[in-house]
């Protein structure tokens, strides 16, 4: 199971770098374009696919891109629809930054039959979102409010309600086409009050960037929107985190 593996990783004090994937934002030819560059050169541990509405159909993008790489594709789904029997497994997430129980719920109990039927590794991932200057499409879409970008008190307190609520993992999103990360200072104090893998994302666009979030103690970042800009961030940030690793 790729939770194993992770943990695994994770032990060893290595660092894992994902790719979001937005269908809404890829066809199969543009998918084909971004992963092609990879063939010779190092590529992301873990491929996310989801995004907050989805026009297009998630199960064309996942096969997509299982055409192109080996790399494991697990869905990282905007509600109940954003299930796909294509996919490896699924962060079954639960926003529990918020307060709309849809998102920490509900969408879940309509998804379960769905999830359990196409056979899909579940990794329950508590789910907090942190203001991050702009308003983000999960904010709207969810109707939550994000903790404070400077309110670690309330970030460590709900990060380790989710690990008690037996949550594997923690994921700090600042959101998509965030203008800032999540603070140092935020996912340092995070970290050092949970002991399950913690996952950051949002607003990361820099090798500089990168390095930062991974000193402050996550244990893997997720980078979306700085691909979709330019493709050659994903070999980039591979690159660094092999090299990383291997340090």
């Amino acid at each position: 199971m790729l939770i194993q593996y992770f943990n695994k990783q994770f032990s060893e004090g290595k660092k894992l770098f994902a790719l979001l994937i937005d269908p809404d934002k890829h066809t199969p030819e543009s998918i084909k374009k971004l992963l092609v560059n990879l063939i010779n050169n190092p590529g992301p541990d873990l491929i996310l696919v989801g995004g907050s509405l989805l026009f297009n159909g998630v199960s064309q993008i996942i096969a997509a891109i299982k055409r192109n790489t080996q790399t494991p594709v697990f869905l990282f789904p905007g509600n109940v629809q954003h299930v796909s029997e294509n996919a490896d497994g699924i962060l079954l997430l639960s926003l529990i930054s918020g307060r709309n129980p849809e998102f920490l719920i509900g969408n879940h109990v309509q998804a379960a039959p769905m999830i359990r039927k196409a056979g899909l590794e579940v990794i329950p991932t508590g789910y907090l979102l942190i203001n991050s200057g702009v308003s983000t499409s999960v904010s709207y879409m969810s109707n939550t409010a994000p903790i404070p970008y400077d309110k670690n008190d309330i970030a460590v307190a709900t990060a380790m309600a989710g690990e008690m609520l037996g949550m594997q993992l923690i994921y700090l999103e600042a959101g998509s086409g965030a203008q800032i990360p999540v603070s140092e200072r935020m996912i340092t104090a995070v970290k050092n009050n949970i002991r399950i893998p913690l996952v950051v994302g949002g607003g990361i666009k820099t090798t500089e960037q990168l390095s930062k979030v991974f000193d402050a103690g996550a244990d893997m970042v997720v980078v979306g929107t700085a691909a979709e800009i330019n493709s050659d961030v994903v070999s980039e940030f591979a690159a660094y985190v092999s090299q990383r690793n291997q340090n």
